[in-house]
Order: C-alpha cells, then structure tokens, then sequence
C-alpha cells in the first residue's frame, strides 16, 4: 500500500508585478493563491509523530510569500505559479505540486479568473 499526503493554502494574497499591458506593468496587482502539493508519507501517522514525519504547510504560504522578489516583473502569472513550484520541489518529498492563481483585478462579483499550474515528478 502506498499512501499520499496532500498539503493545502488557499487564498492568500499577494502583490506583484505582472501584465503584458502598459496599465499593467508598472504597479504591483493583486493575486489570490492556492497551493496544493502532494507528499510521499508514511502508511499511518502515530499520535506522537514529529513534525519531520510530514511537512510544515507554513512551508506553502511560505513559497507564496517569499518566492517572488520585489521589484520583479512577471509578464504571465504562469512564470509566478512555476516560481512558486520550483520553491516547493526543493523538498524531494514533493511529488507533485498545483498553484491556482486568481487575477482579482479582473474578477467581478464571484467570479475567478486566472490559472491553474500542476508539475508532478
């Protein structure tokens, strides 16, 4: 038997620069968040298991947060999701990894427009 972690952020936001559009480029815009990543586990978690034994969600919005530098401009929010990606297969626990990204600028009442980006490995 094999098993799987999965490990979910959803929703947190960010600023950063991104756009292919002249009223785009030149101030950070809003993008809602969510990560997802698959992890290789232990069959069961006994009620004394460490930390190690699993991975710290912190380490997801973590990825969000701190992935990205200031100032950097990402012309598609693709090349934001695979950033975050890359941050997140440094642990080779990771066996896979999905980042929805939600361009709120462009969003109008419930809607949610933007992208979904899975890597798996």
């Amino acid at each position: 038997m094999t098993s799987t972690l999965q490990l979910q952020v959803r929703d947190i936001d960010l600023m950063i620069l991104t756009g292919i559009y002249s009223e785009e480029t030149h101030l950070p815009q809003l993008l809602r968040v969510s990560v997802t990543a698959d992890l290789t586990a232990p069959e069961h978690f006994a009620p004394d298991a460490k930390l190690t034994d699993s991975k710290n969600y912190m380490d997801l919005k973590d990825a969000v947060l701190n992935t990205c530098p200031e100032g950097q401009h990402y012309v598609l929010v693709e090349a934001v999701a695979d950033a975050i990606i890359d941050s997140l297969f440094q642990d080779d626990r990771v066996t896979a990894a999905t980042v929805n990204i939600v361009k709120t600028a462009l969003t109008e009442k419930e809607e949610r427009i933007g992208i979904e980006r899975t890597r798996t490995r």
